[in-house]
């Protein structure tokens, strides 16, 4: 197969609906399980059908069962293979049991990273997660492990997939809580030629950066999108932009090729 064609989809954020009035308001009040069910639609509905679908992370909103339990039936809904990653809102006890028979995950071991080699692109999975933390991390032992895997396909070409960027992107307040050890991280991707992309979420925006010798970018949220503000520290403000989702098209001869889809009426 020459080409591949991915459908990623980031931070559904999904948690059961508000009840009552004194709710807390999640994400400037959306109903995020309704519009993850409208983006599986969309992906299902592509008049080119994707290969794989990408789900970069905060899958959950407070990472409980429950919220498992209301994600994995719509996700269950598509028609192409898909492959899931935590973040920040994810809880890993709960994403274990929530996809224990997703073999691609590692049933043991703290972090859940794996690699796809069964695609023309090799697609490795990082788990940027601290536990408690919003922010991520690329600590020593992940580093390693990342380091390990590059080195066993070098011919190959490989897209890390990963929630938390090891990048700043110019907010500051989503730069406070980036991915840790990224400078560290970045030193690996510049030894290895074969990386095609790295693809991020957890930013709730469609950002993209030469980094590293690659091109890394930042998906936006199927969810609700973050407004944009390059000053201090603030509340996060999300705006009236609609849902959207990345299309990462990849052909032999021109490398990999990304656009934005806006996922409903607008």
């Amino acid at each position: 197969m020459a080409s591949m064609l991915i459908a990623q989809l980031s931070d559904p954020h999904v948690y059961p609906p508000q009840t009552g009035t004194g709710g807390r308001v999640r994400m400037g009040g959306v109903d995020t399980a309704e519009r993850l069910r409208r983006a599986v639609a969309h992906v299902n509905a592509l008049p080119q059908a994707p290969d794989i679908v990408l789900v970069t992370g905060d899958l959950g909103y407070d990472g409980t069962d429950e919220e498992y339990a209301l994600l994995r039936p719509i996700l269950d809904r598509l028609d192409a293979p898909y492959f899931v990653i935590p973040g920040n809102h994810d809880e890993r006890g709960a994403f274990r049991r929530a996809f224990a028979d997703h073999a691609y995950l590692p049933a043991e071991g703290e972090f859940l990273h794996y690699v796809l080699e069964d695609y023309p692109l090799r697609l490795i999975g990082l788990d940027t997660v601290r536990p408690g933390h919003l922010g991520g991390a690329m600590c020593r032992e992940r580093r390693a492990w990342l380091e390990a895997r590059l080195d066993e396909a070098p011919e190959r070409p490989t897209i890390i997939f990963m929630h938390h960027p090891p990048f700043a992107i110019g907010m500051l307040m989503m730069d406070a809580m980036r991915c840790q050890g990224g400078r560290k991280m970045g030193e690996i991707v510049a030894r290895h030629k074969q990386i095609e992309r790295i693809l991020c979420g957890h930013v709730h925006r469609p950002t993209h950066i030469r980094w590293c010798g690659t091109t890394a970018s930042t998906a936006p949220s199927t969810a609700a999108q973050l407004g944009l503000d390059f000053g201090p520290l603030r509340r996060p403000r999300w705006t009236g932009e609609p849902p959207a989702c990345l299309l990462h098209l990849w052909r032999k001869r021109t490398g990999l090729i990304t656009h934005t889809e806006l996922i409903g009426e607008y």
